[in-house]
């Protein structure tokens, strides 16, 4: 994957701050299949990562202020 464009890159910000927010939700969680629920999270953190490196390398290629800055 790599972002074409000013829009892809908003919308993949988009999906981290939902997967960010999904994976919170998970940390909190009790109860339930805990295997499972760790296997999820370690599966998001992995895909949140991914679109934070692919954000990364968009603004270092454009030149966007606070390049290499996590969202």
């Amino acid at each position: 994957m790599s972002l074409k464009n000013d829009h892809e890159r908003i919308n993949t910000q988009a999906k981290l701050a939902r997967l960010a927010k999904r994976w919170q939700a998970l940390s909190s969680e009790t109860g339930g299949d805990e295997e499972l629920r760790e296997m999820t999270m370690e599966s998001l953190k992995r895909t949140m990562n991914q679109l934070r490196e692919e954000i990364a390398l968009y603004d270092a290629r454009h030149g966007v202020a606070g390049a290499g800055r996590q969202t």
